[in-house]
């Protein structure tokens, strides 16, 4: 047998004739004897099982798969074994390499995100690993993703109120060349909802869906949910109630029997306030003001 040749396949994205391909390169290292190669072809059916779905003998130095929807789907994990072996024989061979695994499809980056109702922004990229085929001459060759949200309650099963604001309610996805496992991407932020209740920390799920095409290989696909772990944080609450009668957030208690507008609560972090109008509301004997209207950004 020939020794290990370290042919070290690597699997990338590329437009053949207008449709989507993978290819698998690899090395070809120098022998005295004439070679070829096998590359088989196989896609991760369930989890630790492979299926093959291609072979191929080539005097070349890389191999092409088809992504036709049908027998390789967007979704799917490809990988390429390459054997080499010589002409004559087929008993002269080395040993056979595996590529790494290759995700053709949407991308969510990071796949999962763990934020608190703080206000603050946390980016969320989108990138397709594959080429964008577009049918004739288009200019402005792209995916349009539909965002939506889906909030869970405590128990992870029940739907519960929204929990978590995004930014955009579409992306679009602009073919580029491939680079760096990324052929379009976009990018939009991910809110906590601060809904000032102590009801423990949720769950939700980002979902993204195809619109408008046609072509079979996106149109039959669905990218993975992005999982959202949204952290409960301690919440105060003040009052102003009656006559009115005023409760800070730290407790302290006082009156306001002024009438006019006046400044209730202004956060110091973010832009958050509350403003109230006090009007008279007191009898002939006594001048009394309550709270007639309230507004708050």
């Amino acid at each position: 047998k020939l020794t290990s040749l370290a042919l070290q396949p690597v699997i990338t994205p590329e437009l053949v004739q207008g449709r989507v391909h993978l290819k698998c390169t690899f090395s070809r290292p120098s022998s005295k004897v004439p070679l070829q190669y096998m590359v088989v072809w196989s896609r991760l059916s369930t989890p630790g099982k492979k299926e093959q779905i291609q072979r191929d003998t080539t005097l070349q130095s890389f191999s092409y798969v088809e992504m036709n929807g049908v027998n390789l789907k967007l979704g799917d994990t490809v990988f390429c074994i390459v054997t080499a072996f010589t002409r004559d024989t087929l008993e002269q061979q080395s040993l056979p390499e595996e590529s790494k695994g290759f995700y053709a499809g949407i991308k969510f980056l990071p796949e999962s995100l763990q934020i608190a109702e703080d206000g603050k922004e946390h980016v969320l990229t989108v990138l397709s690993t594959v080429p964008i085929a577009c049918p004739g001459h288009i200019d402005s060759c792209k995916i349009t993703l539909q965002l939506s949200t889906e909030d869970l309650g405590k128990n992870s099963q029940l739907l519960g109120p929204p929990n978590i604001a995004l930014s955009a309610c579409q992306v679009d996805l602009l073919r580029v060349p491939c680079s760096e496992s990324s052929c379009a991407a976009a990018a939009l932020t991910v809110t906590a909802v601060t809904d000032f209740a102590q009801d423990g920390n949720r769950i939700s799920r980002i979902r993204a869906e195809p619109v408008g095409w046609r072509d079979l290989l996106w149109r039959a696909y669905t990218p993975k949910d992005v999982k959202v772990t949204v952290r409960d944080l301690p919440t105060g609450n003040c009052y102003s109630f009656t006559d009115p009668h005023i409760i800070t957030f730290d407790g302290w208690r006082y009156d306001n029997y002024k009438i006019g507008t006046f400044l209730l609560c202004r956060s110091m972090s973010r832009v958050f306030e509350v403003h109230v109008r006090q009007w008279d509301c007191g009898g002939h004997r006594s001048a009394t003001a309550c709270n007639c209207g309230v507004a708050a950004r």
